[in-house]
């Protein structure tokens, strides 16, 4: 069979944009330029304008890189990151996300056992971005004493299966379940060589997950506005209308919301502040009010809204999942 688009042509033309470039040191042979959550965001934001399924794949080794120099030990960074400075696309990702319905993203049930000289890995990953061809993956796993630890993963070591998932949205992401029976990983695949700090993890994702809510509503009113502007039924431009002009409008308000609480929880990160509960609202906030607007995009358009003519029925979908989405995204 052959390879679908995203996998041999489009990803690796992301790397042209050279954006797991820009934050690593140059003595590493990044550009140096300092780590910015606002900047990530805005660039997560306007690549989801797009498409958000293809920006989650593009921006997951962006995420990799952004939680190694966050969390991650020195040895680790000299080891890992000049391999993201070639120019070439390197498949990286994250898992967190568990195939369980009780999920909790602070209590993983995927365990890590310390060995003799490393630890065995033991669990399960969903909806994980690239998850089909990674070769450098970050496991969210537990402890056996409670505390939460991340594992960098090279290639498929023994014992690990990837299942390629069929999921409403989010097609082009190449969401996969990743299984871990017993992988014994060395003790230099510990990141940070510490416990991991999950929660930090999480908000940081949170806020990566909303630009990526926000860059797709755009995209919906962007879409619907001339559209309900230039349809006519019964005479006139269905924007006559209230029902229909009084639509667009919440959608322009709630997204102007989603964008200022993303960007206040993202500044705050920026600057050093606690910035956990402005990570929660954003979060709460962009699921519910995404997915309405991307509900409301399909209904504007009538039966054009189910056809695949129109982009709107593909942003509902992906619009979905934002709800579900954590530690994925990291800004």
């Amino acid at each position: 069979m052959k390879a679908p688009p995203w996998r041999g042509i489009f990803y690796p033309k992301t790397a042209e944009l050279g954006l797991t470039l820009l934050p690593i040191p140059e003595a590493l042979g990044g550009a140096g330029v300092e780590r910015s959550p606002t900047s990530n965001a805005l660039i997560f934001e306007d690549l989801a304008h797009g498409d958000m399924a293809l920006t989650l794949g593009a921006i997951s080794p962006m995420a990799f890189v952004n939680t190694l120099l966050d969390q991650g030990s020195d040895a680790q960074r000299e080891h890992f990151l000049p391999r993201f400075c070639t120019g070439e696309f390197v498949a990286a990702t994250t898992a967190l996300l568990e195939p369980r319905a009780t999920f909790e993203p602070t209590a993983p049930a995927t365990t890590a056992t310390a060995t003799g000289d490393g630890y065995t890995l033991s669990g399960s990953k969903s909806m994980v971005p690239l998850g089909m061809d990674a070769e450098l993956i970050l496991v969210i796993a537990r402890l056996a004493d409670g505390g939460h630890a991340a594992f960098i993963v090279e290639g498929t070591p023994e014992g690990m299966t990837r299942t390629e998932e069929s999921n409403m949205g989010l097609r082009g992401a190449q969401l996969a379940t990743l299984t871990f029976d017993n992988v014994q990983l060395p003790a230099s695949a510990l990141l940070g060589g510490k416990p991991f700090d999950l929660q930090r993890f999480i908000d940081l994702s949170r806020i990566g997950i909303c630009t990526l809510a926000v860059g797709t509503c755009q995209a919906v009113l962007d879409y619907v506005t001339p559209y309900v502007n230039e349809r006519v039924a019964f005479g006139e431009p269905i924007s006559n209308r209230q029902s229909v002009a009084f639509m667009v409008a919440d959608i322009a308000i709630e997204l102007e919301a989603m964008r200022l609480v993303t960007w206040r929880a993202a500044s705050r990160a920026e600057q050093g502040l606690d910035f956990h509960e402005q990570a929660y609202l954003a979060k709460l906030f962009c699921a519910e009010h995404a997915m309405k607007i991307g509900t409301d995009g399909v209904q504007l358009l009538g039966g054009h809204g189910f056809c695949r003519e129109h982009p709107v029925e593909l942003w509902y979908r992906n619009l979905r999942a934002i709800d579900t989405l954590e530690g994925i995204a990291s800004v």
